[in-house]
């Protein structure tokens, strides 16, 4: 089938992809632009993974203060060279970023970094919870998994929902604009202050 160049011009302005990337995914998606669009996006995310190795040593320290001056963020995201941290889709995922964390008040970036004695207590808390439902221990047992999964999903920045579009995790976006970029993108720390919370 035949491609237009305006179809090629309109998933390039939403993308940001070379031509040749939006006609091939036009090509293979029978020129149904969303469907395309998806096929872009699931390419880009398979790029990032190849990159999530090489080391990301620029970026930017960003600030954001939530409107009120009530809550307050500083976020650290690295990137491979300083010529993609002055671009505006890493600005903007930076800046996305620190309102997720923000908003959604993450306790780490990862699951790794949380500590294992507050895992531990969590566990213990969550069996607590289910003992009296008098199941099976290896029931019980998925129970409280369930709901540990629930708990890093919360606390974790990368497993929360963005806030912009709850049907994408921070981590497939983070993988999105890496794939876009062309360079691997890292999430190193961030500090929430809120007023009057304790330290």
């Amino acid at each position: 089938m035949t491609i237009s160049a305006s179809q090629v011009s309109e998933l390039r302005a939403r993308t940001g992809a070379g031509m040749m990337d939006c006609k091939k995914a036009l090509t293979e998606a029978g020129g149904d632009l969303e469907a395309a669009f998806d096929f872009l996006r699931k390419a880009g995310i398979a790029k990032a993974e190849k990159k999530a190795g090489r080391e990301a040593s620029e970026g930017l320290v960003w600030s954001y203060i939530h409107p009120g001056n009530r809550v307050g963020v500083l976020i650290e995201v690295n990137c491979e060279t300083d010529f993609v941290a002055r671009t505006a889709d890493f600005q903007g995922l930076v800046k996305d970023l620190a309102m997720q964390v923000a908003a959604a008040s993450p306790t780490a970036v990862r699951r790794e970094e949380i500590p294992e004695a507050v895992v531990a207590k969590e566990r213990e808390v969550y069996a607590a919870q289910v003992a009296e439902q008098k199941k099976p221990a290896a029931v019980i047992e998925k129970i409280v998994d369930g709901k540990l999964e629930k708990f890093y999903q919360e606390q974790c920045l990368l497993e929360q929902d963005f806030i912009r579009d709850p049907d994408r995790k921070v981590e497939t976006l983070i993988k999105e604009v890496s794939g876009k970029l062309g360079e691997n993108i890292v999430v190193r720390r961030f500090a929430r202050f809120a007023l009057g919370e304790a330290a």
